[in-house]
């Protein structure tokens, strides 16, 4: 017959001692009394809290089904559902999700799972902390059940002031300088760096961001402890450190192909924009970028060469409703507060920029080769022909022109030192 540990949840096992059902279904079994140890004291958590933390190894990032009945039944009864066989599902639930769910279940082991984070220097968030970035709440139904994180800042601190900077992992020189020029420059202006600690571009951004002494996060498709890819352990031990390493997946869970995918909607929602710096025209950094704008989210692209198939993602990106940007004054210009303007950048002044109108049409009457009396010029530049003579004289003490008797020409130096060449071409 079932029996009920004091936590609600139900036990199949007639055997089990009652010193054992008095624990949770996830805690260490008592000693026997002969034990020399004492029973390992269980840490006091919220229950709400315990059973978020249970549903992270149970339920699958994004699963907007099982999202829903959380937030219809609330953590605690949709655990106690999944840990009961006995309990009724809910009635649009398929009879082989359920008993997927139900195995699961069987194995989740929160306050194990809440021990091993705590031991890493790290907590778990959940909605309704004072941690937890409200910005999620975005996603509805796919919002993840709670966070792992690692790391001493405050995340919700830090994600009001977050830009997600994604790209191809196989990315191009290019694409890794501008990667990290980007994210260095944004760290300097007070601006957290997000990306998914993967090869490449998102390699390139966070180390950007730590050589700036920067804010970076990670955003991991595993466990907090579970470091992927194995080259990039000591990049996301750096940022555990310095930064911010988070995930939907409880300890020691690794990485799938759907959970990348699903990983990328936490990237898109925690901040206030998406850059997109190389891609493929199929590549997650584009899933990132599309679900940012349809979060209503700032969505940016760094444009490349036009030859590089590792630039036609972002290309197809900028013809729809992404913004061109080409440093970190551009994108805080958009992500920003009101008066974060990019600097304006005009181009080279040249001497000839600073001459009067009608000094600059009676240089341009000038012809490419050879020489013409003041007369001429005067016609060609319509101007009297004492002003023009003036004109002239001016011309000449700048390098313009040269008169060769009563004529006058181009100066090769003036040529020299314009670049360009005069006379009206």
């Amino acid at each position: 017959m079932n029996r009920t540990d004091e936590w609600g949840f139900a036990t199949s096992d007639p055997q089990t001692p009652a010193d054992n059902r008095r624990h949770p279904p996830d805690a260490t079994p008592a000693s026997p009394p002969t034990a020399a140890r004492p029973p390992a004291p269980r840490a006091a958590y919220e229950p709400q809290h315990m059973a978020r933390a249970a549903l992270t190894r149970i339920l699958e990032p994004g699963d907007e089904i099982a999202g829903r009945w959380l937030r219809e039944m609330g953590p605690v009864a949709l655990w106690h559902m999944l840990s009961d066989e006995d309990a009724a599902p809910p009635k649009d639930a398929s009879p082989a999700k359920i008993t997927g769910l139900r195995l699961r279940a069987a194995r989740a082991r929160p306050a194990a799972d809440l021990a091993a984070v705590t031991a890493l220097g790290g907590r778990f968030i959940c909605p309704g902390n004072d941690e937890w970035p409200g910005q999620l709440n975005d996603l509805g139904d796919a919002r993840p059940v709670g966070l792992w994180v690692r790391g001493t800042a405050n995340l919700r601190l830090w994600a009001l002031r977050s830009v997600a900077v994604v790209g191809a992992r196989a990315c191009t020189e290019y694409g890794a300088h501008l990667a990290a020029t980007l994210s260095a420059g944004l760290a300097e202006r007070g601006w957290a760096v997000v990306s998914g600690a993967a090869y490449g571009v998102d390699g390139a951004a966070h180390r950007g961001a730590l050589a700036a002494d920067g804010a970076t996060i990670a955003v991991l498709a595993s466990g907090v402890d579970y470091a992927y890819p194995r080259g990039h352990t000591e990049l996301i031990g750096r940022i555990s450190e310095q930064g911010l390493v988070v995930a939907e997946l409880p300890p020691g869970d690794h990485p799938t192909r759907t959970r990348f995918v699903q990983r990328n909607r936490v990237i898109a929602a925690l901040t206030r924009g998406t850059v997109v710096v190389e891609a493929e025209l199929r590549s997650g950094s584009l899933v990132t970028a599309r679900r940012a704008l349809a979060l209503g989210r700032f969505t940016m692209g760094m444009p490349g060469p036009v030859t590089s198939g590792l630039s036609a993602g972002v290309h197809q990106l900028l013809r729809g409703e992404a913004a061109v940007v080409t440093d970190a004054d551009e994108v805080i210009e958009l992500v920003g507060s009101i008066g974060d303007l990019a600097p304006e950048r005009p181009g080279s002044t040249r001497i000839r920029d600073l001459l009067d109108p009608v000094a600059t049409r009676v240089l341009e009457a000038l012809p490419a080769r050879g020489s013409t009396d003041t007369t001429h010029l005067a016609q060609e530049a319509g101007t009297p022909r004492d002003v023009t003579q003036g004109k002239l004289f001016e011309l000449q003490s700048l390098g313009f022109v040269q008169r060769c008797g009563d004529r006058w020409e181009l100066a090769r130096r003036a040529e020299a030192t314009d670049g360009s060449r005069r006379g009206g071409t």
